[in-house]
């Protein structure tokens, strides 16, 4: 952990997988300008590492986070903060690259504002159970602009989005998981190893065919179902060439788990 105020995140391989820890544990990992800054460039290194094929991004100490620290970061955003060079947008939303491979959250304790954001820019979402979540910008003279007005309604429906983003109220892990905000509801002592576990199951997985999934369902969300549709013949087309799917084909008629390279 740091051991002064400003943010930072951990970054740790373990095999396929890299985990990304937010860490400003002081101040309940609100995001200052450092940690906004660290965590796009984070996101930029794991887009460059083939050999890193899914991100988790989990939190040190109590919180996940107490969200933006408004006294650090509102005189920049205000004059237009930017991602930095080298990094990805988290939050697919301040014009930056994204990521193309699998994003997990872990996330527990406080989840407020961008950090609920950030989820919903993710993949796959699981929290402890003794999570709380806000989306508090109205409480705060400003809207959310890091994402949930336009996913949150996408994702749980308008009314329920509407609930939560037009009063700033607190709600806890049971709800989220009933707006679709998290898959998975866990104790808190669960909730790092499982996520590794799904995260080591989505690494064994085909790289190319993984990315593709990703790409595909991004195209249909963004562009609609009929230019995602056109795109399917010619990524299955190059897909199928890819040394992954013939090993593919190999591990079936070998009754065995695939070993792919990610050609």
């Amino acid at each position: 952990m740091t051991s002064s105020d400003r943010g930072r995140v951990s970054r740790e391989k373990r095999g396929h997988i890299l985990l990304l820890g937010l860490d400003r544990v002081a101040k309940r990992n609100a995001f200052d300008l450092d940690m906004l800054d660290d965590l796009c460039l984070a996101y930029g290194e794991f887009e460059r590492d083939d050999e890193a094929r899914v991100a988790l991004v989990f939190a040190h100490g109590e919180h996940f986070t107490a969200g933006l620290d408004l006294a650090k970061v509102a005189a920049q955003f205000a004059a237009g903060w930017q991602i930095p060079a080298g990094g990805c947008d988290p939050w697919g939303v301040f014009g930056g690259p994204r990521v193309s491979k699998p994003v997990l959250l872990a996330v527990q304790g406080y989840c407020y504002t961008i950090g609920i954001e950030l989820m919903l820019a993710a993949d796959i979402n699981l929290c402890a159970s003794n999570t709380r979540f806000a989306q508090m910008e109205v409480q705060r003279g400003i809207f959310p602009f890091g994402g949930a007005t336009l996913r949150l309604h996408q994702q749980a429906g308008w009314g329920n989005a509407m609930r939560w983003l037009l009063t700033g109220d607190e709600f806890d892990a049971h709800e989220a998981y009933r707006l679709g905000l998290v898959q998975e509801v866990l104790a808190s002592e669960e909730l790092l190893p499982k996520a590794l576990r799904l995260a080591e199951r989505i690494a064994a997985q085909a790289p190319l065919g993984v990315r593709a999934t990703l790409a595909s369902a991004r195209q249909a969300v963004r562009e609609g179902e009929a230019a995602a549709a056109a795109a399917l013949h010619g990524t299955v087309k190059q897909l199928m060439a890819s040394e992954d799917a013939a090993e593919g084909v190999r591990a079936m008629l070998e009754r065995r788990p695939g070993n792919f390279q990610g050609r």
